[in-house]
C-alpha cells in the first residue's frame, strides 16, 4: 500500500544546480519487508523530466539499506508545483523497466535484490515551501512470496536451490511507466521466471526446508513479476547434497489477478508424492510380489533399491497366490483379480498415441523411504474423450489389439505441459520392475499392465512401458512384478 512521506520544512539544499527530491520516513521503498514496508536500497537512483522535458537521473544514491533519502536531481524544476518521479529500478532507464527473467536471492526473507529484478514505480512529487520536493513511490510490480513447508522427513535433508514460475502469459519482459494509466504498459513474451535461492556461506547448498509449518525466517523467497491475471506453475527445485539427487516439486495454482504494489503469500506443501512399494504384481496375480514379506513388513523380502541383491523369495509356480493369472492361447483374456480395473490394451493405446505423453526429467517422487524423479506426463482420460481420442473397442489404428497381437512404439516430447494445460496431464513415475527377485530401471522407465494378456499367447500379457525417449506398448512375459498403476 501507499504510504505517506514524512515532510521536512527545514529541508533546505544549498546546491542551486541540483533539486531535492525526499523520499522520507514513512515512505514506500524499493526493497520490501515481510510485513509490506519498503526500504531504499545502496545505488537506487530516480529519473524525472526537467522544465526543458529532458531525462534527469539523480546523480546520488543510497549506500546501503536507508527508510528515507534525499535525491539531488540536476536540471531546472522551477515552472511547475509537481513532477513525476520515475523509479525503472537498477536495470531499468528512464520510463523503462525489465522485469528480470533470472532473480537471486542470497538469502531467505529479504527483498534486496528486487531493484534488480524488475521492481519499479511511479510518483506526483510536490513542492515544498523551500523550494525542494517531496513524494511516495507507488509501486508497479506485483510480488510473490513463496512459503513452502514440508512434513516429509526425506525432505529435511535437502534444500530449496531455485523455483521457477511459469505463467499462461507474460510476466517478464521490459515495459514502459506510463503516467497516464499509472501501471506498466507493453506486452512481453517471456513466461518464465527463475528465482535462485542459494548464494555461499549459510546458504550455498540453498534455503534449507526444516520448517512443517509456514515460516518466511527459513525459506521465504520473493519475486518480482508483472501485474495482471495469470495461471501459474510453480516448480520448487529441491536437492538431496547427499544423494546429489536434484528436482522438482509441481504445483499449479488457480487463474488469479496480481495486483501492482501488493504482494502474495504463496504458501506450498512439498510433500513429494509417495507411490506404494507394495503394488507389483505378475501379471493379474491375486496377491503382490513381495506378499507378506513387504518391503515394511516385520520380515521383508523385497529390495529396496537396485544395488541390493535378488532375493530368491520370488513367486515361482502357480500354486503360489503371487503367481500370475494364467490361461489363455486361443483368443481374448481379459484379467479378473489385480488388474481387473486397469485400461486395456486397446486403451493404452491411445494414452500412448494421443496423449501428448511428455518426459520429465526432474519431477521429484518417493517409494520404499527413497527419493527419485523421471517419469511421464500423459492427457487425462477425460481430456482425450472430449477430443475424440479415446476407444475401448478398438486401438489407435482402428483394430482390437485384445484379439489381434500387436505391438508399437510413440516417440515422446521434452517439453513439459504449460501453465495453461497443466490440469489436464496426469503423472506416472519411472517405478522399473522386479523380476527373479531383482528390481530393475527405477527412475530410468515405468512398466504397467494393461487389463489385456497377450492374444493366443498364454504366457505373456499386454503392458505399457515409457522411458525418456518413447512410450511402448507391447507384450512381456506375465511373471514379471510390473506396478499395478493408476491411469487419470
Amino acid at each position: 500500500a501507499n504510504e505517506d512521506v514524512a515532510q521536512n520544512p527545514n529541508n533546505i539544499d544549498n546546491d542551486k544546480n541540483l533539486t531535492t527530491f525526499t523520499a522520507g520516513d514513512p515512505s514506500t521503498r524499493t526493497s520490501m519487508e515481510s510485513d509490506g514496508k519498503f526500504f531504499w536500497e545502496g545505488g537506487d537512483k530516480i529519473w524525472v523530466k526537467d522544465d526543458n522535458g529532458a531525462w534527469q537521473q539523480s546523480s546520488n544514491a543510497p549506500t546501503e539499506k536507508t527508510a528515507s533519502f534525499k535525491f539531488k536531481v540536476p536540471g531546472n524544476f522551477t515552472q511547475s508545483s509537481s513532477y513525476k518521479v520515475y523509479y525503472p529500478g537498477k536495470n531499468g532507464n528512464r520510463d523503462k523497466v525489465t522485469i528480470s527473467a533470472n532473480q537471486s536471492q542470497s538469502e531467505p526473507n529479504t527483498t534486496a535484490h528486487f531493484g534488480t529484478s524488475g521492481d519499479c514505480g511511479m510518483a506526483d512529487a510536490s513542492k515544498q515551501s523551500n523550494g525542494s520536493f517531496a513524494f511516495a513511490l507507488d509501486h508497479k510490480a506485483a510480488y510473490l512470496l513463496l512459503l513452502p513447508r514440508t512434513a516429509n522427513t526425506i525432505l529435511h535433508d535437502c534444500y530449496l536451490t531455485k523455483v521457477e514460475i511459469n505463467s499462461d502469459n507474460d510476466i517478464t519482459s521490459t515495459y514502459t511507466l506510463d503516467p497516464t494509466t499509472g501501471e506498466l504498459t507493453g506486452t512481453g513474451t517471456g513466461k518464465q521466471i527463475v528465482l535462485t535461492t542459494k548464494s555461499s556461506g549459510t546458504y550455498a547448498n540453498g534455503f534449507p526446508l526444516t520448517n512443517t509449518a509456514t515460516n518466511a525466517a527459513t525459506n521465504g523467497s520473493y519475486v518480482v513479476i508483472k501485474p495482471g491475471t495469470h495461471t501459474l506453475k510453480i516448480r520448487y527445485w529441491v536437492k538431496d547434497i547427499v544423494t546429489n539427487v536434484e528436482g522438482t516439486i509441481t504445483k499449479t495454482l488457480s487463474s488469479a489477478t496480481y495486483d501492482q504494489n501488493k504482494y502474495y503469500n504463496i504458501t506450498a506443501n512439498l510433500d513429494v508424492k509417495d507411490y506404494d512399494g507394495t503394488k507389483y504384481y505378475m501379471w493379474d496375480a491375486q496377491q503382490n510380489y513381495w506378499a507378506g514379506h513387504e518391503w515394511n513388513s516385520a520380515a521383508p523380502w523385497q529390495p529396496t533399491l537396485t544395488t541390493q541383491p535378488a532375493n530368491s523369495n520370488y513367486p515361482k509356480s502357480n500354486t503360489d497366490s503371487r503367481w500370475y493369472h494364467e490361461g489363455g492361447g486361443l483368443g481374448r483374456i481379459d484379467a479378473t483379480q489385480s488388474c481387473a480395473t486397469l485400461p486395456n490394451v486397446n486403451e493404452m493405446t491411445w494414452y500412448a498415441a494421443k496423449g501428448n505423453p511428455r518426459w520429465d526429467k526432474d519431477e521429484l517422487w518417493t517409494t520404499m523411504g527413497h527419493l527419485y524423479k523421471g517419469g511421464m506426463w500423459f492427457k487425462k482420460k477425460s481430456v482425450l474423450l472430449a477430443e475424440g481420442n479415446y476407444n475401448t473397442e478398438k486401438s489407435v489404428d482402428g483394430t482390437d489389439w485384445r484379439i489381434n497381437r500387436n505391438a508399437n512404439r510413440w516417440s515422446v516430447s521434452q517439453t513439459l505441459p504449460s501453465a495453461a494445460d497443466a490440469n489436464k496431464y496426469f503423472y506416472l513415475p519411472a517405478l522399473g520392475f522386479y523380476s527373479s527377485g531383482l528390481w530393475y530401471n527405477v527412475g530410468e522407465a515405468g512398466f504397467y499392465w494393461s487389463s489385456s494378456a497377450t492374444p493366443r499367447y498364454s504366457i505373456s500379457a499386454c503392458l505399457v512401458r515409457l522411458d525418456s525417449g518413447f512410450v511402448h506398448v507391447f507384450n512381456e512375459d506375465r511373471y514379471r512384478g510390473l506396478w499395478v498403476g493408476v491411469f487419470e
